[in-house]
């Protein structure tokens, strides 16, 4: 059966999109809700899915929300800008020969290119060091330096041309050396090799040395041999440094505990792993175990409260779609981010319209800042599976937490996401749509009062069907993930009687959320068909909103009959056959509904259903009987019976399965007499022969047990 989300007049919004895109989809159809629960099965964030699916272990979403946005009410404050030199705060002037000496105590060269790195400088007398942030690079500059003796160590101002570097570079006492950290290389001023050859002979010249750091950057000549540094791994950084602040017995110990392995388990900076050194050497268990979390936490905070260039702002609109579209493909990522980043540069100046960019972005500089890596991958889209380079974080838990710091640290940046995600629930591609969804079930979570009112309401009462179920797709995620209150907002929004359009979306949010609540999701179906029973009998001309919410009520039941819950729904629904009219109707064609639908798979679902349980199967024989002795649904029941005996003849399975239940549905000789019939006037589709099976389901009809209930 088609199902259509209520149309009605739009109501005036001012987030709404352009009209000439809203009235042409307005007159599409609604989502079948086979085709809608399909898409929240491929599409849903993984952390989202792995509960969605069933198994115990989808709960990392709620965990981490839950942990960080709710849980998080003590704070740890760290500072990551300076943690044992490992970080990259800018100085200008003499280090100090102590700071070199305690860095030279704590330096880990195990695993890294230190050796040949010394080598190259001591030849060279200048190398240019290469690596991503909080990687160290500052600290294995000076080290280099240190090594070869080149004291004292004076620190060079980055705001300097590499033209200009070598007028700065001054002799001193001895071998000097000199250190310039982050070196701006850009296009107008990129890093060309007679700069460094310039540098060199200078360097010759003073009987000095100099180590230049610097970030990817595409405009560096390709003549220049840039030196490639990698840190040491977080592992060995741990079990190097820890035994230097506490017994090395308990140093192991520490180094053994759960916390530890999950902490390392994931993507980490140097930094984080020198801060979380001393918080071990706390030995405070709490702090040990939250430690993982606030420090992703932190890195999210320090993302956003960067300076706000419009380069900047970009990346801050990446971040924000990555986290909606994690784990997806990377080219739509971008695109959509764009669009992001066009509505938050109009935040309080709507005719701001300079041009985006369309080229300059490095995609590999792009993500790495993000902390985020490229991968080719499986995608699954309408016309089947795809390969996509896509692009995720390297640490999946940090999408809701950018998501839940945009919404609630950032509540001037809520207009245009919510524009954002406007446009982004009347997309044409369902995997866009999804994450729109899973993007406002998480801001939900962690804001339900703001999310209602401000995006899934106006979703609900829109007039855009596609955009009706983006609203569902988001209370079903939400509700997945342990936001609040969802069942109930669900339950008043199915059984409401003067507001079709939100009635329609509880109504299919019910059939979404029901298995896990299979028995208050039909009688909250049961109390709307009561409702639509009542108002027909008053107004035999019903509203077409109230024809779509009618519509709508069997689809529901039978997304429950089809799915985990199928048992317990089947137990709720039986007594409705001896109860009011409209739960009797109900009940019947919410079976049917579910009998009509066939998947790719050999077997009916329902009557796989009956095949895998016998509480399932007597269920099954009682309602398919009803169904065939009630003059209102006998012709639908005759005509799945048949569809299920063409699909008997091509699969044992499914023959053996209604060779079961065929005889079990037999009450009294009219019962049998009435399936003879069917079975021996079935004929083949489009002129194919009759199918052999219908005589073999004849025969099963004649068992001794067949007439038991006579």
């Amino acid at each position: 059966m088609s199902t259509q989300a209520p149309q009605s007049d739009p109501e005036p919004d001012a987030i709404a999109p352009a009209e000439d895109e809203t009235t042409a989809e307005a007159d599409q159809p609604a989502q079948e809700p086979w085709a809608a629960r399909r898409d929240l099965y491929d599409h849903t964030p993984s952390s989202m899915a792995l509960r969605f699916h069933g198994t115990n272990h989808g709960v990392t979403a709620q965990q981490v929300i839950g942990d960080i946005i709710t849980g998080g009410k003590t704070e740890h404050h760290y500072n990551f800008g300076t943690l044992g030199g490992f970080g990259g705060g800018q100085i200008s002037g003499e280090i100090p020969t102590r700071s070199l000496e305690r860095l030279a105590d704590d330096f880990i060269s195990e695993g890294t290119p230190f050796a040949a790195l010394l080598g190259r400088l001591r030849e060279e007398r200048v190398i240019v060091l290469t690596g991503d942030p909080f990687t160290g690079r500052r600290t294995a500059a000076l080290m280099l330096l240190h090594r070869l003796g080149a004291t004292p160590v004076r620190a060079l101002d980055r705001d300097v041309t590499p033209g200009e570097l070598s007028q700065r570079l001054t002799s001193g006492d001895g071998v000097v050396g000199h250190v310039l950290c982050d070196l701006d290389i850009s296009r107008e001023q990129p890093l060309r090799e007679a700069h460094l050859l310039a540098l060199r002979s200078r360097m010759r010249e003073l009987q000095g040395y100099l180590v230049i750091t610097a970030g990817r950057s595409p405009y560096v000549e390709d003549t220049v041999e840039l030196a490639a540094w990698h840190p040491p791994a977080p592992a060995t950084v741990l079990a190097s440094l820890l035994p230097k602040r506490m017994d090395e017995a308990k140093a192991q110990k520490l180094l053994a505990l759960p916390a530890v392995a999950e902490f390392l388990s994931h993507d980490r900076q140097i930094r984080e792993v020198v801060q979380y050194v001393a918080v071990l050497a706390q030995a405070d268990e709490n702090r040990i175990k939250q430690y993982s979390l606030i420090a992703l936490e932190q890195q999210v905070q320090e993302w956003f409260e960067e300076a706000e260039t419009p380069v900047q702002l970009r990346e801050k609109a990446f971040l924000i779609a990555l986290a909606a579209f994690d784990k997806g493909p990377y080219a739509l990522t971008a695109e959509l981010s764009d669009v992001l980043y066009a509505a938050l540069r109009s935040t309080g100046d709507e005719k701001y319209q300079k041009p985006i960019p369309v080229f300059g972005t490095h995609i590999g500089k792009r993500l790495q800042k993000a902390r985020a890596k490229r991968y080719p991958d499986r995608e699954m889209t309408e016309w089947g599976p795809v390969t996509q380079v896509k692009a995720a974080f390297h640490d999946e838990r940090v999408a809701p937490v950018v998501l839940r710091e945009v919404w609630t640290g950032h509540p001037a940046a809520r207009p245009a996401l919510i524009k954002w995600l406007t446009a982004l629930s009347v997309d044409g591609r369902p995997f866009v749509r999804t994450r729109a969804a899973a993007t406002v079930a998480v801001l939900a979570f962690t804001d339900l009062p703001s999310t209602m009112a401000l995006i899934v309401e106006r979703w609900a009462g829109a007039k855009e069907s596609r955009r009706q179920l983006t609203a569902v797709s988001a209370l079903t995620l939400a509700h997945r993930i342990g936001a609040p209150n969802i069942p109930r907002i669900v339950d008043a929004w199915s059984t409401a009687t003067q507001d079709p359009k939100r009635c329609w979306v509880g109504v299919r949010a019910l059939g979404l959320i029901g298995p896990e609540r299979p028995v208050e999701t039909l009688a909250a179906l049961r109390a709307q068909a009561r409702h639509q029973h009542d108002k027909q009998l008053k107004q035999p001309r019903m509203g077409v909103g109230d024809q779509q919410v009618a519509a709508e009520l069997p689809q529901s039941v039978a997304l429950l009959l089809l799915s985990a819950a199928a048992e317990p729904a089947l137990c709720a629904l039986l007594p409705a056959l001896d109860s009011h009219p409209s739960s009797r109707a109900l009940a019947l064609d919410g079976f049917l509904t579910a009998c009509e639908r066939t998947d790719t798979a050999a077997c009916p679902p329902l009557l796989d259903q009956a095949a895998r349980s016998p509480f399932a199967a007597h269920s099954i024989a009682r309602l398919l009987g009803v169904a065939l002795n009630d003059r209102t649904a006998n012709e639908r029941a005759e005509n799945a019976l048949r569809s299920w005996v063409r699909a008997a003849d091509t699969d044992p399975g499914t023959e053996r399965a209604l060779s079961a239940l065929l005889p079990a549905a037999i009450a009294d000789p009219r019962d049998a007499a009435r399936l003879s019939h069917l079975l021996d006037t079935l004929q083949g589709l489009d002129g194919r022969p009759r199918p052999a099976v219908a005589d073999r389901m004849r025969t099963a009809l004649t068992r001794p047990h067949a007439h038991a209930h006579a």
